[in-house]
């Protein structure tokens, strides 16, 4: 059940970077690209949560699932505070 938890929770977060990606270029709103690095972080860091939990049980994974998240939350946190127009 985790195993389904997991992905759906990386594949959720892929489709949003996707979704805000495709909008982005669309229109040229900045805000939409820093959102779309931001879930793009968050669905690497479910991928990496996923190898760490269910692919290589034995090894921990946790300092590099913050690496990706990390990025994706101070690329949202630029966006929203430095990059305001």
């Amino acid at each position: 059940m985790a195993t389904a938890v997991y992905v759906l929770c990386a594949l959720a977060a892929a489709v949003c970077a996707w979704l805000l990606a495709r909008s982005y270029v669309a229109s040229h709103v900045r805000l939409l690209l820093w959102s779309a690095i931001c879930f793009a972080g968050l669905a690497l860091n479910n991928v990496i949560l996923f190898i760490d939990k269910v692919v290589a049980q034995g090894v921990d994974l946790s300092a590099w699932r913050l690496v990706p998240a990390a990025v994706g939350l101070s690329a949202i946190v630029y966006g929203l505070v430095w990059d305001a127009e």
